[in-house]
């Protein structure tokens, strides 16, 4: 510890060595003296052979451990004493790197909560997201049989279960309302660690279909419906007219994070009361999460899950054939084609990061110019070239570390704006926090800033052109070709984003503008259950039920038209069918079958959605439960199976799970125009076929199951979510036992479903306008410093008869250099770098001529205005005071 005390106790120290110095020149002195020098020229002939007193004492300094912690402190205390000197130069600087690093600080906090931060569960690692493979789907839903025999034959995992989403009509606690429902398999909470708030989880077994009816609540409507009160357990709970115990509360903080939402109740799967789920053929949304048993990898899982669905397709042909099984780390599974978002705007930032360093870059090679003198006389006083070095690379990351902490102040103070404007796709936004893997993200990149921007300034300050006093045109021209190259790096970075922007730009217009084959405005869509007396009721109770249902709504005012529908709420819904042609042999297995999206809904359906109809008719009231089955197919159906020939008449085999109506032959009575259904920006869904039924006609097994919930689209004469306040109020007032949920215009389901495409334009582009900004900043600090070195050139060139458009052009053309060369870096780069973008973007092509011809417009228009302002500065130079400049 002795270099400790020593550093704490520097002027003993430096009284020691000057003691111990000077000894030793008084010994030599005596040395020669004795040799017979006279005692002056003795002492004048000692301190020649020991060199200056300085440098002697500078080299025993370099040689204690401690030197190194001593220069640093002085070169750290150095370094306030000139930031406070220079508060004009030191508050711009903080503030530009403050920009550049809280930007990259904010994205990285959602990288790292979206993409980096584990899954909130035991071993994270080892969870699997399971889906069934099938000839029409790789990642189709599981049929409950399968799951039961994948659970008890796989070889690699400790642990499966399954999850598929509902609602609940709730009863009996107060006013009626639906409730978020999870059915799950019982070994879904022990597999991922979840502990109840009190009570317990299911137990093996307790999702079998027969057992017991029990539920688990979610803590939010424990408190909401409850007032948190430890004595539910045991009480029951009248889901759906149907009544359960409740056994446990599920913690507030637990949630899948896989497009389920807020979850209110968890149900044993077999509790459904859903009777296609027996049938092997059936997936009805259901999908699975295993945990691996350590040191299994994916790949092993995959081959074992690959030998046990061939078993399966063995012991079921009919059912199984072509059924396999898809398997992703859960990770990502939840985080899907988000990650390349996240990529390409931390890339983004990034750049906008870069671009503010070699803005402080050329700051900091402008006022090191200035500061020659001083580095000269520091060299001659005994500082190496290394130590010079060290200081200004200090200096530069004390900057760096006063951008950081501002930066990271701007990030928490913008981070709650952030996150409320993230998309709802999203995923894993409630992990998105400033922790301690973001604040160690934010010191790494100030000190790398501070490395970046400052080390060639270092470097070409300590060249022994830069420190001759008397070679100064050297020195400037060494600083303007440097400064320069910086400038063309800012242009081309800054060129990379604007084309970036542009693409997503052009994106988001080219989606607002496709055609998704129906009329989004004053269209809603909400669900409905019935009463619970309703439940129960047969199937033509049911089918009366829902009769009157329309009726009701259509006397509403400000309802145009209403049609219930299952499956047909494009951008939300789907469901599909299976068939095979009239005349053609029965397939054997289901999945040898044609397929196609299924769309069963009301006589107006088409009518509220203005879907174009292309030949025939549409449905009518005579399309019911006992009249012929009829379908009405899209322009893609048609195309796919009646190629040159006409669709309306053909007959249709339609499969049928249920097996309560065998295999109705079903007629095409109409052509309509194809709908984009699960997203706009599906360049290849219009090879999906679709399928239109009429709601009545739906198999007497699967119209027991609406009255739990059901859909409903309506057509408003006004504002769609308006026009709901009203429909609830009338059928709380004709029923109060009907509850309704759930409402969403159209126009809101398109717009929801371009968040996350709108939210990076939104991004990229205010990245790119602040690069936009820095380059502009840049390259008019850069002419100016040029300006201002060329003053007394000017003046005599204007002395010798120049003109001020000459003097405009000299300054302009050099300018013009500087843009060409930053464009066609900035065009190189960027036509590698936005391929990365290639599954961002729509309708247009990741090399889009249109937008690079305009957004190099655009930064060659700004980067020539920054150039004007001192370039007409040096119009207006005076010749006579220029002749007088030094």
């Amino acid at each position: 510890m002795y270099w400790f005390r020593r550093l704490f106790r520097k002027q003993q120290t430096e009284r020691q060595l000057d003691s111990e110095l000077r000894f030793h020149l008084e010994q030599r002195a005596a040395e020669l003296a004795d040799a017979g020098v006279a005692p002056e020229d003795a002492r004048r002939c000692a301190r020649i052979e020991f060199g200056g007193m300085e440098g002697v004492k500078e080299e025993c300094r370099e040689s204690r451990r401690v030197h190194l912690i001593e220069t640093l402190l002085q070169d750290v205390r150095y370094g306030v004493r000139m930031m406070r000197r220079s508060p004009g130069f030191t508050t711009v600087a903080i503030i530009t790197l403050g920009l550049g690093i809280g930007a990259n600080t904010a994205i990285f906090s959602v990288v790292n909560g979206v993409l980096l931060s584990p899954l909130p569960y035991p071993h994270p690692e080892q969870l699997v997201a399971l889906d069934e493979s099938k000839p029409n789907f790789q990642f189709g839903s599981i049929s409950y049989p399968n799951f039961v025999d994948w659970r008890d034959q796989n070889h690699t995992f400790s642990a499966m279960a399954i999850v598929r989403g509902t609602g609940f009509g709730l009863t009996g606690a107060g006013d009626p309302e639906q409730v978020s429902g999870l059915l799950v398999s019982s070994q879904l909470f022990d597999m991922l660690g979840v502990k109840p708030v009190i009570g317990r989880t299911f137990k093996t077994g307790e999702d079998a279909i027969g057992a017991a009816p029990i539920v688990l609540i979610h803590a939010g409507l424990w408190q909401r419906k409850y007032g948190s009160s430890r004595d539910i357990l045991g009480q029951s709970m009248t889901l759906d007219g149907k009544s359960y115990t409740i056994v446990g509360v599920i913690p507030v903080n637990f949630g899948l994070d896989q497009g389920l939402g807020k979850v209110d109740v968890y149900m044993p799967i077999g509790q459904w009361g859903n009777p296609f789920l027996k049938l092997r053929t059936a997936g009805l949304g259901i999908h699975g999460i295993g945990r691996l048993k350590p040191g299994v990898s994916v790949v092993e899982a995959r081959a074992d899950m690959e030998r046990l669905t061939k078993s399966l397709t063995a012991a079921y042909p009919e059912e199984d054939k072509g059924i396999g099984a898809s398997l992703l780390p859960l990770r990502d599974k939840i985080v899907g084609r988000v990650h390349v978002l996240l990529v390409v705007l931390l890339t983004a930032v990034g750049f906008v990061l870069l671009i503010a360093c070699v803005n402080v870059a050329n700051l900091l090679l402008a006022r090191s110019t200035a500061r020659t003198r001083e580095f000269a006389v520091r060299i001659a006083l005994g500082a190496s070239k290394s130590r010079l070095v060290r200081q200004l690379l200090t200096e530069s990351t004390l900057l760096a570390l006063g951008g950081g902490a501002l930066g990271l102040a701007l990030a928490a103070w913008t981070q709650g704006v952030l996150v409320r404007t993230l998309p709802d796709a999203l995923p894993r936004v409630k992990e998105i926090q400033l922790d301690v893997h973001v604040l160690i993200f934010t010191l790494l990149v100030s000190l790398f800033s501070g490395i970046v921007f400052g080390l060639a300034p270092a470097l070409r300050t300590s060249r022994p052109a830069a420190l001759a006093v008397g070679n100064r045109q050297s020195a400037n021209r060494m600083s303007h070709r440097t400064q320069s190259a910086f400038v063309v790096v800012e242009i081309a970075l800054s060129l990379v984003l604007l084309a970036g922007a542009g693409l997503m730009i052009r994106s988001l217009v080219r989606l607002w503008n496709t055609d998704p084959g129906f009329d989004a405005h004053n269209i809603l869509t909400f669900g409905i259950s019935l009463p619970p007396s309703m439940m129960k009721a047969p199937p033509p109770a049911i089918r009366a039920a829902l009769r009157q249902l329309d009726d009701r709504i259509a006397s509403i005012p400000g309802v145009q038209a209403v049609a219930p529908s299952w499956g047909a709420f494009p951008l939300q819904t789907d469901d599909e069918a299976v068939f095979w042609m009239q005349g053609q042999p029965k397939p054997k297995s289901p999945n040898d079958m044609n397929w196609a999206l299924s769309y069963v809904v009301g006589n107006d359906y088409l009518k509220i959605m203005r879907t174009p109809l292309l030949r025939g008719r549409f449905f009518d009231a005579s399309d019911d439960e006992r009249s012929p089955h009829v379908a009405v197919v899209d322009e893609a159906f048609a195309a796919k199976f009646f190629p040159g020939q006409d669709p309306l008449g053909k007959l249709i085999n339609l499969y049928d799970n249920s097996g309560n109506n065998g295999s109705p032959l079903v007629q095409i009575i109409g052509v309509v125009k194809h709908v984009k259904q699960w997203s706009l920006d599906k360049d290849g869904e219009e090879l999906q076929p679709q399928m239109y039924r009429p709601f009545m006609q739906l198999p007497d097994a699967a119209i027991t199951l609406t009255p739990s919930g059901i859909g409903m689209v309506v057509r408003s004469q006004g504002d769609p979510d308006a026009l709901f306040d009203s429909i609830r109020r009338v059928m709380r007032r004709d029923n109060g036992e009907e509850v309704l949920y759930g409402p969403r215009s159209m126009e809101a389901m398109i717009t929801q479903s371009l968040a996350a495409r709108r939210y990076a334009m939104f991004l990229l582009g205010g990245f790119a306008a602040l690069a936009l900004m820095l380059a502009a900043i840049g390259i008019y600090g850069v002419v100016s410093y040029v300006v201002g070195r060329r003053t007394q050139e000017i003046g005599i060139r204007m002395a010798l008869g120049a003109r001020r458009v000459d003097v405009l052009r000299l300054v302009l053309r050099q300018s013009v250099w500087l843009i060409a060369m930053g464009v066609g870096a900035g065009l190189a780069a960027a036509l590698a770098l936005t391929q990365l973008m290639t599954s961002l973007v729509f309708g247009v092509s990741a090399s889009d001529p249109l937008t690079y011809f305009c957004v190099t417009a655009l930064l060659t228009g700004v980067a020539l205005l920054a150039c004007s302002v001192p370039a007409r500065r040096a119009m207006r130079v005076d010749p006579m005071n220029a002749l007088r400049c030094e």
